[in-house]
């Protein structure tokens, strides 16, 4: 039985000429990886247990020169009020993640279950907006959003404004559909002969099929909605609605440096643990790769 396929063949491994540089790049590759992923985070913990003078003198350093302030993560929580401010951001992520996935789904069930006649030419547009820059919407959304069409009612200084424009993601919306798509037909067509409507096939059958993509999304909209600032900085300007992002620049005016970057640390601490914690499964749903066997 032959191995796994790879870069070298087995008769090349055997080459000590040629397996020793492989090993080698191999080794230079993951050391480069690791210094450019955790070094800005190890730089920010040693950072953050400093006095602030150690960060001024000597800011490349790799450990304290004088006594370690582990003191300073709780200042940070306490004076910085970090803690409120960190209870803001979880309730805009999760508010944004419940709104993508309704939006998100439905949206996708439409495209690629029901297929309506005019599917074809609302997934073109729904493409089109991912050329569109962000900058570009940004006034028009916030126009809408000061005054929202039908209804007229300000929905600045509440979370709505918050939750509901990132639900409407186009990049989400698409993976969705996408997934959906890889769902065998007979699968709905079975439902169908066994008298399911279309809301029981998409509750019944669709969701519980698609759980790895809407952890997908899930995740993406948390890490979206965590480390966004320019638009709750516009549209939530009453500090006490204001996320971690939009309070850490107005610390730096009332706190020394040490204590702002300890706050820093706090606030990057999370989702990088919400990610170790669920990258198997954003992994596996990002390659679309849902245990559906045909």
């Amino acid at each position: 039985m032959s191995g796994e396929r790879g870069a070298l063949s087995d008769s090349d491994r055997r080459l000590t000429r040629i397996r020793v540089p492989f090993v080698v790049g191999q080794v230079v590759v993951l050391v480069g990886l690791l210094i450019a992923g955790l070094g800005p985070l190890l730089w920010l913990l040693k950072a953050a247990i400093s006095p602030t003078q150690d960060s001024i003198r000597s800011p490349l350093a790799w450990f304290p020169s004088g006594q370690v302030q582990w003191g300073n993560l709780a200042t940070a929580w306490q004076q910085g009020h970090i803690g409120y401010y960190l209870g803001n951001t979880a309730m805009i992520a999760a508010g944004t993640a419940v709104a993508s996935l309704i939006v998100c789904t439905t949206a996708g069930y439409v495209l690629s279950v029901l297929r309506p006649r005019w599917g074809a030419v609302l997934s073109g547009a729904i493409l089109a907006t991912l050329f569109v820059p962000h900058i570009v919407s940004l006034v028009p959304l916030y126009l809408t959003v000061l005054k929202v069409p039908v209804v007229h009612a300000n929905l600045t200084n509440t979370f709505w404004a918050v939750w509901l424009p990132p639900a409407a993601s186009a990049f989400n919306v698409l993976i969705v559909k996408r997934f959906f798509d890889s769902i065998p037909r007979e699968y709905f067509e079975a439902a169908r002969i066994d008298g399911a409507g279309s809301i029981r096939v998409f509750t019944s059958l669709v969701l519980p099929l698609s759980r790895p993509i809407l952890g997908v999304v899930v995740l993406l909209s948390i890490i979206s909605s965590w480390k966004d600032y320019l638009w709750p900085l516009l549209v939530l300007t009453n500090p006490d609605l204001q996320p971690v992002s939009v309070a850490l620049p107005k610390i730096a005016k009332v706190t020394e440096l040490n204590i702002q970057l300890a706050g820093l640390f706090l606030a990057l601490l999370i989702p990088v643990l919400l990610f170790l914690v669920f990258q198997r499964a954003f992994l596996r749903g990002v390659g679309l790769s849902g245990g559906i066997k045909a």
